[in-house]
């Protein structure tokens, strides 16, 4: 994927995952009571936080982990089409193994 951004410091640029649209029982659940996933893939990072002295701090995520993150976490972007958050690494709760 060519995307012309470039996340700066500790954000990094998020693909939500797609829900189920259908439950456990066979219900396909319309688009409008859908809840947006809080599951996503990292599709790019900066290159990490900034510290007072100068250095940087690297992300402990990287590019193709899949995370959990906070409901409203990140701000949304439509790039290419597609839809995407930007957010901060300390936005990330969790990555899934």
């Amino acid at each position: 994927m060519g995307l012309n951004v470039r996340p700066l410091h500790d954000r990094i640029l998020v693909k939500r995952m797609t829900e189920d649209e259908k439950t456990a029982g066979g219900i396909i659940i319309p688009d409008s009571a859908k809840e947006k996933p809080q599951q996503g893939e990292i599709v790019a990072t900066g290159n990490g936080r900034v510290l007072e002295d100068g250095k940087t701090l690297p992300l402990e995520v990287k590019k193709g982990d899949k995370i959990l993150f906070s409901k409203y976490a990140g701000t949304e972007l439509k790039l290419e089409g597609n839809e995407y958050l930007m957010m901060r690494e300390e936005d990330v709760l969790g990555v899934i193994n």
